[in-house]
């Protein structure tokens, strides 16, 4: 017997603001329940992963112990870092001269990363 990953969880002072952002910044689709006021959002990417946006009373304080790490597809990580901060992330910080990569913030303060094409 084995375990099957089920779904990714966020936490998330407004489920609904986060689900929506994430079905912009990823291309994700929003599970029927995907509704304004709602205590958990389901968004689906295009692989099949379902990542839950459960809501929570505290904000965000220290650093994410899970992140997301994307990899752009069709645009440059240039597009895809200037895209992010159209729709209202924030650069954590800059690795692309060293590591290759951009950690960066959703608009509730959520990191993740821009990976570089390879």
């Amino acid at each position: 017997m084995s375990l099957t990953l089920s779904h990714t969880t966020v936490d998330a002072r407004d489920p609904y603001a986060m689900a929506r952002w994430w079905c912009e910044m990823a291309e994700f689709t929003p599970h029927e329940g995907v509704r304004p006021g709602s205590d958990e959002c389901y968004v689906i990417s295009e692989h099949g992963h379902r990542v839950l946006f459960i809501l929570v009373p505290d904000e965000k304080t220290v650093k994410n112990r899970v992140h997301f790490c994307m990899r752009p597809e069709g645009r440059s990580q240039d597009e895809e870092v200037d895209r992010a901060i159209a729709l209202g992330a924030s650069v954590v910080t800059d690795f692309r001269g060293s590591h290759g990569w951009v950690v960066m913030a959703d608009p509730e303060g959520n990191e993740f990363c821009i990976l570089s094409q390879k």
